[in-house]
């Protein structure tokens, strides 16, 4: 699929980016090179490829999900500069 100087501006204003008009030809190019290769990749045959998320086999560390801490709620709120039922109070910003 080849992009050309028009659909370039069109994507560059919807990506909210200012680019020069000399500038388009090459962004354009650039564009349908992506584009070419997204497509190459599509033909790719993946069947029974399972999906991974790094290049080498990695365990997640497990660990029991335990509270540790906590009891805290007296002296944050005794810390706060306004405070009032377990929550702080701030100044309200939107009308």
């Amino acid at each position: 699929m080849e992009i050309d100087k028009n659909e370039a501006a069109r994507v560059a204003h919807l990506a909210r980016i200012h680019v020069d008009d000399h500038e388009l030809a090459r962004i354009a190019k650039d564009l349908s090179a992506i584009i070419g290769f997204m497509q190459q990749l599509n033909e790719v045959d993946i069947e029974g490829v399972d999906a991974m998320t790094t290049a080498t086999p990695m365990v997640l560390v497990q660990r029991d999900d335990t509270v540790k801490g906590g009891g805290l709620q007296k002296q944050l709120m005794d810390a706060a500069p306004v405070a009032q039922e377990g929550f702080y109070l701030v100044p309200k910003v939107v009308e």
